[in-house]
């Protein structure tokens, strides 16, 4: 359902900084209590200070919630890819028999990786499209790879990829009941018809995402650009239902 849902709805975040915001199933699952709320920190990733090649650890926060911490978990990043010259995808079918390329019913050739588990399409243009990843980075390595398989089976490829997200895709649960009717009332750019379809439709403007919120808690996020946009935008929706008192925990 949730390809579906995507299909039809289809900046910066600077607070995050450099950080990496891995989804929220942490290796550590750490948490620690500041103001009376408990807060859950986010991975870190590995990167450059000053020029120089080394390691180090950039926190963040998860938003204080008064009764539930939101969980969050990025199920798809979709990234285009573009290689600035045309590619002969005939003959990267006779070096790679595993790929999918059926000109007569879609003109996109088909490469799969098991490691990062990716589908990419390569298109004749030297388009490509990358889904399936986890994240951003994961997104990028599997583009790269794609290209370095392609060049050591022969395919000539002169420059690097140009690469782009354009879609993150992730699903979230707030841990409460929701009143749809009144957030359908209450929350500005809202679509909700109960008898086609059981979620509320939340287009937010900043970030620009497009919640599918259902009365379980449970909500799927698309649209972001960036994955700080995906945490940004579930913590200003959370904050907004409880609020406008539109959530309920039960005890």
């Amino acid at each position: 359902m949730l390809p579906c849902l995507v299909a039809l709805i289809a900046g910066n975040f600077t607070s995050w900084g450099n950080a990496y915001c891995m989804y929220m199933k942490f290796p550590h699952d750490r948490h620690r209590q500041r103001n009376g709320h408990y807060i859950k920190f986010i991975s870190y990733e590995t990167g450059a200070l000053n020029g120089k090649c080394g390691s180090y650890e950039r926190r963040q926060f998860m938003p204080k919630f008064k009764a539930a911490e939101a969980t969050i978990k990025i199920e798809n990043v979709v990234a285009s890819a573009t290689l600035n010259q045309k590619v002969d995808l005939n003959a990267i079918v006779k070096s790679f028999p595993g790929v999918e390329y059926r000109p007569e019913q879609f003109p996109g050739l088909v490469f799969r990786l098991k490691k990062p588990k990716t589908a990419t399409l390569i298109f004749n243009s030297g388009k490509m499209v990358c889904t399936g990843a986890k994240s951003e980075k994961e997104a990028k390595r599997a583009v790269l790879k794609v290209v370095r398989e392609l060049k050591r089976n022969g395919i000539v490829i002169v420059s690097k990829p140009e690469l782009k997200i354009q879609n993150i895709v992730a699903s979230g649960n707030l841990y409460g009941k929701i009143d749809l009717e009144k957030c359908a009332y209450t929350l500005e750019k809202t679509m909700y018809e109960p008898e086609q379809f059981p979620g509320l439709i939340y287009r937010m403007a900043e970030p620009k995402v497009v919640i599918l919120l259902f009365a379980s808690g449970k909500l799927v996020c698309t649209g972001a650009k960036q994955e700080g946009d995906v945490y940004e935008s579930v913590e200003k929706l959370h904050a907004k239902l409880e609020d406008e008192e539109l959530i309920y925990y039960e005890e």
